[in-house]
């Protein structure tokens, strides 16, 4: 088998169906399985797979055991050479996943790769880029809100100065389209730590790629359409906040030391805070 590609969900009938249409069209010439490790999903998310899609392998967790675990229980069966960790609310484009395969076979020093991501006009999408390695001041004036009126302290961490039509080395890839070397797997015992449930384990990966030697690239040699965050879009600014938040404090627990990461811990509840405002008043 030459790739798997494992998909968490969590109530994603509007869009996986489509997304899984597109990973067998994305794999015309190479062999190829996906994985659905679904999340306790309420809604008809696993019907719709069983029905129309029998070829698919799936997992029933019984509840949200967050992104981390779910993903690496998709690695627990997956065959694949490669593993590409693709999100429900993704589409790749017809033979693309063959020349992904094939260029990562071509490039053995990369670890971790990802693509172009578009949006549905095929424009290239600013809030699926690569970004630089969080800086602890970054992400204590993110708790804070501060960006929401002073974008710019934040241009350096998203890289706005990034190329988009240049194939380069970066410090982190978005979780949403990662193909992942299962040499990197096997020597971390896991694709994502479990300590994270949402948010900051697709940056803690990249990290743990470069720190085992391995490169983290980003090429535009294809796309895909990232929609973006359709399943949290149904969650409530508080719950976003307090599991984005718990994450940023294990990363830097686990990155930095003490006299760092305190400076986390110590504005995490206003953040938490000022997300159940805006869902009590907004």
């Amino acid at each position: 088998m030459d790739l798997s590609v494992i998909t968490v969900t969590w109530n994603a009938k509007e869009n996986i169906d489509e997304q899984i249409r597109s990973v067998f069209s994305g794999c015309k010439n190479i062999t190829c399985e996906e994985i659905i490790s679904d999340n306790g999903s309420k809604d008809e998310t696993v019907n719709i797979i069983r029905e129309q899609f029998p070829q698919v392998k799936i997992i029933e967790n019984g509840g949200n055991l967050g992104f981390a675990s779910a993903n690496n229980k998709g690695v627990g069966v997956a065959q694949g050479e490669f593993l590409l960790f693709l999100n429900p609310d993704m589409r790749v484009e017809e033979g693309s996943l063959d020349i992904m395969v094939d260029w990562m076979r071509k490039h053995p020093d990369v670890g971790i790769a990802s693509c172009k991501l578009v949006d549905q006009h095929g424009q290239f999408n600013p809030e699926a880029s690569p970004r630089r390695f969080p800086k602890v001041w970054e992400q204590v004036l993110l708790l804070l809100k501060v960006p929401h009126f002073l974008p710019m302290f934040l241009d350096n961490y998203l890289m706005k100065d990034f190329n988009r039509e240049v194939e380069q080395e970066v410090d982190s890839v978005r979780g949403s389209f990662m193909l992942m070397r299962r040499e990197l797997v096997q020597k971390l015992g896991w694709a994502f730590d479990p300590r994270y449930f949402f948010w900051f384990e697709d940056v803690d990966t990249c990290r743990e790629a470069k720190r085992l030697g391995f490169k983290v690239m980003y090429t535009p040699i294809i796309s895909c359409v990232d929609y973006v965050g359709q399943s949290f879009k149904k969650r409530k600014s508080y719950w976003k906040q307090k599991n984005f938040s718990k994450s940023m404090l294990t990363y830097f627990k686990k990155w930095e030391p003490m006299h760092k990461w305190i400076w986390i811990a110590v504005f995490r509840p206003v953040g938490i805070v000022l997300a159940f405002l805006v869902d009590l008043f907004v």
